[in-house]
């Protein structure tokens, strides 16, 4: 059951959150877990059911197991299936990219998951409602107004709310973001367009994703996890005489299946959730004024090339989590929130760039025979290179394998006092940063990190022998963190898992001068 929102009140909610799709849910769960009062708005009266979005990848699944999510994102969905490409509507080759992809000690998760987006977002909705917080419908910002310690967000039925902070995560067509007046600069590509739905379809091999591509136009059907004859429909579409395109509705996805799959067309029924896709390249000029931001599509569109829509705006919201319940518990000054902007801007840049390239590659590919979706993949789309080495929280320092602002690698270890295994990731999880110490070198720092900043920093000894301890018997965390042996190193890695310092013992004053700075103190 959703929350009916009150009706405006003197003290104004930490945060408000507009719009609870994936970032939207991400962003209520990391604020909600670390005890930051947040609210969630939907404008629509129901759970909106969008299938469009095919799923995290490797990325993503890292921050929903941080979020507690990961096992049930697993078990609701699919591995990535391969691919059979048809011409004439004919088989002509079968490709599976992940085929050669597989966990390593320092990523455990080498593939994506295919779930729709309504699972995905029941679930994390089913994690939020664990601490106590429920998306509100039927509540439709259509004003906004700042003040020097809060923001007023009018509501269509003459509701207000007052937050701190508000962060627009309402899609591409963002209201948040055109009541702000932020540019969303960029082009849309009308005659590169696709109709998009679910369908139910009976007699196709459901392990496999089908992609018929002829010279004049394409149908691709991929099994929607967790249904029994429910398929993900795209196809390029149908035009008129006078050459406009024909919206999307069941009679045209039946006539283009029949068309490209030379089936028969009542074997397709039930198209739901259609949509005309245009390829939009935008992205906002800047993502925070004064105490509103933007998250997700607000702040970026792009080629669906590679899947990483729903992703960027996830790893968006997972990125600003942190620094803003820092904000609002007064733990940090409000210019951290600058960072967001400062490390995310730039990844947004590089997904349109990525994006474009990856279709134009696609588009290249399936004008021969036997070419297919499976060209929009690279390892670039598993989002696990993509770091913050430029950012001003990313102190300087760096081993042979990694530099601060990367991502914190994962490695099996073994809990020293139990004998348990572990893994880093569990060290991480949690709204904490987390200090890890190679060799017992590091001990003392490790100790009086602690004490000095134990509401912030959880400290673990690799090999160390702290009361924490964690054995790295095989060697896997220093090689992932480029540690030779014998060496003393201290890493600080953040609340989003990705490295603020690297530092030798020698030098451990860099890590209270670093969070101390973080805290605003001198």
């Amino acid at each position: 059951m959703s929350a009916t929102a009150p009706a405006t009140t003197t003290v104004p909610a930490p945060v408000l959150i507009v719009g609870s799709g994936p970032t939207g849910l991400t962003l209520a769960c990391d604020l909600a877990r670390r005890s930051v009062g947040v609210r969630i708005i939907e404008r629509s009266p129901g759970f909106p059911r969008s299938s469009r979005a095919k799923g995290p990848n490797p990325r993503s699944l890292e921050v929903l197991e941080d979020l507690g999510v990961a096992d049930r994102v697993l078990a609701a969905g699919s591995g990535p299936l391969p691919m059979r490409k048809y011409r004439d509507g004919l088989p002509v080759a079968d490709a599976d990219p992940s085929a050669s992809s597989h966990p390593t000690p320092d990523t455990p998760y080498a593939q994506g998951r295919l779930i729709a987006q309504w699972q995905l977002e029941e679930i994390l909705r089913d994690r939020l409602a664990e601490y106590g917080v429920h998306v509100e419908l039927g509540s439709e910002a259509v004003g906004l107004s700042q003040g020097p310690e809060s923001v007023t967000v009018a509501l269509a039925d003459g509701r207000s709310v007052r937050a701190r902070y508000v962060v627009g995560c309402d899609g591409g067509h963002s209201p948040v973001r055109k009541m702000l007046g932020v540019p969303f600069e960029g082009r849309t590509t009308e005659e590169q367009a696709m109709v998009c739905g679910d369908v139910e379809v009976d007699g196709l091999d459901r392990g496999i994703w089908h992609q018929w591509f002829d010279e004049d136009g394409a149908v691709m059907l991929c099994p929607i996890p967790g249904t029994r004859t429910g398929w993900w429909f795209q196809a390029g579409p149908e035009r008129d005489a006078a050459g406009a395109l024909v919206p999307p509705s069941l009679e045209s996805f039946r006539r283009l299946f029949a068309k490209h799959t030379r089936l028969p067309e009542a074997r397709l029924s039930q198209a739901t959730l259609l949509s005309t896709y245009r390829v939009n390249e935008r992205m906002a000029d800047r993502y925070r004024v004064g105490r509103v931001l933007l998250a997700g599509d607000a702040a970026h569109v792009h080629s669906v090339a590679g899947g990483l829509g729903m992703n960027t705006g996830i790893q968006d919201a997972y990125n600003l989590g942190w620094k803003l319940a820092r904000v609002v518990e007064g733990r940090s000054d409000a210019r951290l929130l600058d960072t967001y902007e400062e490390e995310r801007l730039p990844v947004a840049s590089w997904t349109l760039d990525i994006t474009a390239e990856r279709l134009r590659t696609t588009l290249e590919a399936i004008r021969q025979p036997g070419g297919g979706l499976d060209s929009a993949l690279s390892r670039d789309t598993a989002g696990l290179g993509l770091g913050y080495p430029w950012s001003s929280l990313s102190a300087p320092g760096s081993t042979p394998r990694l530099r601060a602002g990367d991502r914190a690698p994962d490695a099996p270890c073994r809990d020293t006092t139990t004998g348990a295994p572990t893994r880093l990731f569990e060290a991480f999880a949690g709204p904490h940063f987390t200090l890890l110490g190679f060799g017992p070198d590091t001990s003392e720092t490790l100790r009086a990190t602690e004490s000095a900043y134990g509401d912030t920093v959880r400290a673990y000894g690799v090999d160390a022998g702290t009361p924490r301890d964690l054995t790295d018997d095989a060697g896997h965390a220093r090689t992932a963190y480029g540690v030779a042996p014998a060496t003393a190193l201290l890493v600080l890695v953040r609340p989003d898992n990705h490295v603020a310092l690297i530092t030798p013992a020698t030098k451990s004053g860099t890590i209270g001068a670093y969070l101390d700075r973080l805290g605003g103190r001198a």
